[in-house]
């Protein structure tokens, strides 16, 4: 059994990662870290969670008996989690996007000394789709008639950086398949002709979409879309779980999803 520490556990994916954490035999959750600031320090996240008491309150710290950590949090609880975990040797999961760049480069140097599954997106649906548009893109790199691609998605009114991390993992996938150098975040006015070698990302927020991204392949008499979408948060915690699984048994070194997976 795995001593599990959720990092942003008073979130919407805290709360999601408690309940179902909390269900799985193979961890026991003994931390749930949140800001100083956060009013519900001190309450038990169970009671919070809506799975009844589990003996664990909101706190700022980690204890001594973590095995992995599960970063679900914001860019200033990420560099804490990440610098407990350099720290005292613990693996992480880091699902928090919108990351300053001075935690990426963190969590990049840190690789080096402890295991990191680091993805944009927990999802199992979302990196099958993202292997789906590697092979999209790659096979339609040299069409004659040249191929427009678009990427929308959609988020909750909350969301607070735009666009995704998942959005802009996909556009890095296609820009590595269909060697495109220009990333568009949308248009307005009389801007011309679309560029051939443009990558156009559109966010839309609206209410509690948990998570919608279209992948639009636009050529001339064709079009192909890959759409991926969540109905609610667990395929995001059930894949953070999974990952935490994961990361517990490698070596130091950044995985992704595709790694927990086996589509590597």
């Amino acid at each position: 059994m795995l001593n599990l520490a959720i990092s942003g556990a008073a979130g919407r994916m805290g709360g999601r990662l408690i309940d179902l954490g909390s269900s799985d035999d193979d961890f026991k959750i003994v931390a749930a870290v949140e800001s100083a600031q956060h009013p519900k320090i001190g309450a038990d996240a169970g009671m919070e969670s809506g799975i009844g008491e589990i003996g664990v309150p909101f706190a700022v710290g980690y204890p001594d008996n973590v095995d992995v950590i599960i970063d679900f949090s914001h860019p200033a609880g990420a560099l804490s989690a990440v610098e407990y975990c350099l720290k005292n040797q613990r693996p992480l999961v880091m699902a928090t996007t919108g990351l300053e760049d001075e935690t990426v480069e963190m969590i990049k140097s840190a690789g080096h000394e402890i295991p990191i599954v680091w993805a944009p997106s927990m999802s199992l649906a979302v990196n099958l789709t993202m292997k789906l548009v590697e092979t999209a893109g790659l096979a339609l790199k040299d069409h004659s008639t040249g191929v427009d691609v678009e990427i929308l998605e959609r988020h909750h009114r909350f969301k607070a950086d735009a666009p995704s991390g998942t959005a802009l993992k996909f556009g890095e996938i296609v820009a590595n398949a269909m060697e495109l150098s220009n990333h568009q975040h949308g248009r307005e006015g009389m801007i011309g002709e679309r560029p051939r070698n443009e990558i156009g990302y559109h966010a839309i927020r609206t209410g509690d979409n948990p998570g919608q991204h279209t992948i639009v392949f636009g050529m001339l008499g064709e079009t192909i879309e890959l759409k991926v979408a969540a109905s609610n948060r667990d395929c995001y915690a059930a894949g953070a779980l999974a990952a935490a699984k994961y990361v517990a048994k490698q070596r130091p070194g950044l995985y992704n999803m595709y790694d927990v997976l086996g589509l590597n």
